[in-house]
């Protein structure tokens, strides 16, 4: 309980944080309203092949929404792959292809501008039981895991001057469970503090199914 605690204080301490210079720290370099999404839409004709021209996946069992994800989020996990942080077959060559950082924050502000993704509510009993886990938590983790406290109410985040925690609501269900299981697995490890492999690790894989369904549809 004494390594929650700790979790607790640094997901109260990151989600306070706001403003322009602690904005460019969270994000790896890019401050709010950086970018140009007008040159971004040209910009990014590479990445829409697999996330859709309007940020919808095109795979949603590979591939992530990206419509109205914070800029600086996805700025930062183009940088993640880039350094090695991050690691996908697919992505981790893209990123490569982004040599430059000015074309970079381009797309990312093109896609945040995007409608922002959107899902079909589910009223299954595995959904409502992820709501719970989504707003509550579980016994193993208390209300510390509750995904509410770090990614909203409605899984749309803390506000792109907090883009640390990603939109999530709307968000592909299989992508979800995908990168739930490799945060619990230790496959993905860029997350703050280890905040998320936390989180994960106290999951059971049914359980993470379930918050997955419910969020998907948020």
């Amino acid at each position: 309980m004494k390594k929650i605690g700790i979790y607790a204080a640094l997901i109260t301490m990151m989600v306070s944080v706001g403003g322009v210079n602690a904005e460019t720290t969270i994000a790896g370099g890019m401050s709010t309203g950086e970018g140009d999404a007008k040159a971004g839409k040209t910009k990014s004709e590479l990445c829409q092949g697999c996330h859709g021209a309007d940020g919808i996946s095109l795979d949603p069992t590979t591939f992530p929404n990206l419509a109205g994800q914070f800029a600086g989020y996805i700025f930062k996990q183009v940088q993640d792959f880039q350094l090695g942080n991050r690691n996908d077959d697919t992505m981790s060559a893209m990123a490569a292809t982004v040599t430059s950082r000015e074309d970079l924050k381009d797309i990312a502000a093109y896609f945040a501008t995007r409608k922002q993704m959107k899902g079909k509510a589910s009223r299954s009993k595995v959904a409502k039981s992820g709501a719970k886990l989504f707003k509550d938590g579980n016994k193993k983790l208390g209300s510390y895991g509750a995904c509410i406290r770090c990614h909203g109410e409605k899984g749309k985040g803390k506000g792109k001057n907090n883009s640390l925690f990603p939109v999530i609501g709307g968000q592909q269900k299989a992508y979800l469970i995908k990168q739930l299981k490799d945060f619990k697995s230790g496959k993905r490890t860029n997350d703050p503090a280890g905040m998320m492999a936390m989180v994960a690790k106290g999951l059971s894989n049914k359980e993470i199914k379930a918050v997955a369904e419910y969020v998907a549809g948020l």
